[in-house]
């Protein structure tokens, strides 16, 4: 074994893999979890609840393993790994829709009206896929700090307890990928809601329905998306695992101003033709972009404020106060305290250089979710040979007292699996090997509505919203809406994620701005067809380990042929995924080409088998692919539009 990759499945993790596979070597990618993805994943609604009772349980659990102890030689010490994810912190739950069910839906141990207390509800899915199983009989509350998680019932054993080997088809698409069935459980949780006693009206979203179109839903643990022209885009292109994946524009820049929603005009085209903007406006902001684009060709332009914000320097370029507002947060998206003028312009120029790729704005997102694209390239290394083991854990690094390098790892059943090179993700280490590591927080929310913060006569739109920081030491939210067409939704909801640096817990740092864009749904307000704000449905609060500027000087006693990855970051790109991937691939494999274009099959020629007839080009029948949602978007290199 070449590679050994313990632990999580993430993005960095899944393109080292893929890149090492690629270039010839021997890769073992092993993940505790059930699923692909790690902090990365996505999951149905059910699969959610299952995840937030998964850690429920590792929380609450503690598993000693001693067995080893046993397997360590005298020449040998280990290096003990935490069984303990402590990546998420601070979860909180809320339902807001009417918890009646319509009389087609059963519900094993549904939630008694008033009831005091976190219970827990099968749902007529979940119930449909336990047929055969066996069935909770028990219904317990639960509390976990200032998490509002119902407890599930016991689960059933199953084939699923263990260890599992994968192959290149067990990274598929969403409808049959690992990431879906294998956290679907049993039995559902209901978080803790409010009292609906009314029977809703035909046509509103209850919670029944929900859990009934569970499987609607794709939702990722980590908010982020594609920049037309990121390092990750450039990689998939690449590589061709863009095959894998198909893609769907944001529709729309949204800001926040004044207590309002408006569109922002970006390309040259919705310039000209926006009706928010007077004609002087629109000239002032043609010529301050134009200049953005070609900034590093005239630094006297700007050199006199590289020690100001980019917020300051905005205001000696006579623009306006609503176009100052517009390129700080819609545009550049950066900070109005702390982000200088070199790194507002390089902002502005990326967001700009990106536009017209693709679509209309510089932004795509994966269909079924972010949780697709670590999938995408787990499969490429399937496909050139890599190993993959989920559901199995390791319990200690083994570590050559002689020359301080790793030489092996023992897993959960106590089997040595030696291997030159092993890549670890940072939550996995010790609190003994990261005693001085200081970690960030990301704060994030995932809501469930029944509309957009901004109607229109197009119901279909993906937008992104930026809503700038209120109170000192606090941080911008970053608001991503994506609708049913996504694949990430049922029919009639938006799934809205909300991401922000964390000052406090996540619900303290992101309650004020759901409150300011939404609704809690009751059935009084369902009555008044004039509500402003789309009505919340429910409710997702957690606080998530940011170990993205982690030095790797900061582990004690790390092997050099040990290599960290870090979790997600709070950045809307995946370009420090990709960096990091490359900058770990090349200490691994130097002088190798990373992730190239895997071969034509046309042109594989086997050992013994060179004389053998090419195949006629009249033979050969493209791939097609006939569940393709519409105005979904494939990768490629495009012609560059004319200006």
């Amino acid at each position: 074994m070449c590679l050994f990759i313990h632990e999580e499945s993430g993005l960095p993790e899944s393109i080292i893999a893929a890149a090492c596979s690629r270039s010839g070597q021997r890769v073992l990618h092993v993940d505790s979890r059930s699923y692909y993805g790690g902090n990365w994943a996505s999951f149905s609604f059910s699969g959610l609840l299952s995840w937030l009772k998964e850690y429920q349980e590792n929380n609450d659990v503690v598993t000693e393993n001693s067995m080893w102890q046993e397997q360590i030689l005298e020449n040998e010490e280990a290096i003990p790994l935490s069984s303990k994810d402590k990546t998420i912190q601070h979860v909180e739950v809320f339902c807001y829709a009417s918890q009646d069910l319509h009389k087609d839906v059963e519900e094993a141990g549904a939630l008694q009206k008033n009831h005091a207390s976190v219970t827990s509800a099968q749902s007529a899915e979940a119930a449909e896929a336990a047929e055969t199983s066996c069935l909770p009989t028990a219904v317990e509350p639960l509390s976990m700090g200032s998490c509002e998680i119902p407890a599930e019932q016991s689960q059933c054993p199953g084939p699923e307890s263990s260890p599992e080997v994968n192959d290149a088809e067990a990274t598929g698409k969403k409808e049959n990928s690992d990431a879906k069935s294998s956290t679907e459980e049993p039995s559902e949780n209901v978080p803790k809601v409010q009292d609906n006693t009314e029977t809703p009206k035909k046509n509103r979203i209850t919670y029944s329905q929900i859990i009934k179109e569970g499987r609607r839903f794709n939702i990722d643990l980590v908010s982020k998306l594609l920049y037309s022209r990121g390092l990750l885009i450039d990689l998939l292109i690449k590589s061709n695992v863009s095959r894998y994946a198909e893609f769907k524009n944001i529709t729309r820049i949204l800001a926040f101003r004044e207590g309002t929603v408006e569109q922002v005009p970006c390309s040259r085209a919705d310039v000209f033709n926006s009706k928010q903007l007077t004609m002087v406006e629109k000239r002032m902001l043609m010529k301050f972009l134009t200049f953005c684009v070609e900034y590093e060709e005239h630094p006297d332009e700007y050199r006199a404020y590289e020690g100001t914000t980019f917020s300051e320097y905005l205001k000696t370029q006579k623009l306006t106060p609503n176009l100052q507002y517009f390129v700080l947060h819609s545009i550049a998206m950066t900070s109005e305290t702390t982000s200088c003028t070199v790194d507002g312009l390089k902002a502005t120029k990326k967001f700009l250089q990106c536009l017209g790729r693709y679509g209309n704005t510089p932004f795509l997102f994966p269909l079924y979710g972010q949780g697709e694209l670590p999938q995408c390239f787990c499969r490429m290394c399937a496909v050139f040979g890599g190993i993959y083991c989920l559901r199995h854990s390791v319990q200690c690094l083994v570590v050559d007292k002689e020359s301080r390098k790793c030489k092996a790892v023992i897993d959960q059943f106590g089997q040595r699996i030696i291997s030159k090179h092993f890549i670890i993700e940072d939550s996995y280490l010790s609190e003994n090997t990261c005693s001085r590591v200081q970690y960030r927080q990301i704060s994030r929310a995932v809501l469930i509505t029944d509309g957009s913060v901004l109607k229109t006569d197009a119901d279909q739109q993906v937008s992104i919203l930026t809503v700038p920081a209120e109170e000192p030491g606090s941080f911008a939210v970053r608001v991503i809406e994506l609708c049913s067409s996504t694949m990430t939704c049922m029919k009639g909801t938006y799934l809205v994620h909300l991401t922000c640096m964390s000052s406090k817990t996540a619900r303290e740092d992101l309650e004020r701005v759901v409150q300011k864009l939404f609704t809690p749904y009751t059935e009084i307000e369902a009555e008044n067809e004039q509500v402003e704000k789309p009505r919340l449905l429910w409710a997702l609060y957690f606080n998530m380990r940011d170990s993205s500027d982690i030095s790797r000087d900061c582990y004690n006693d790390l092997p050099s042929n040990v290599y960290v990855c870090s979790g997600p970051d709070s950045g809307l790109g995946n370009d420090n995924a990709v960096k990091q991937a490359e900058t770990l691939f090349q200490q691994i494999c130097p002088n190798e080409d990373f992730c190239p274009a895997p071969p034509n099959p046309e042109d594989i020629v086997l050992d013994g088998d060179s004389s053998q007839q090419e195949v006629p080009e009249s033979s050969v029948t493209p791939e097609t692919n006939s569940e393709t949602p519409k105005e979904s978007t494939v990768l490629g290199n495009p012609e560059e539009p004319s200006e």
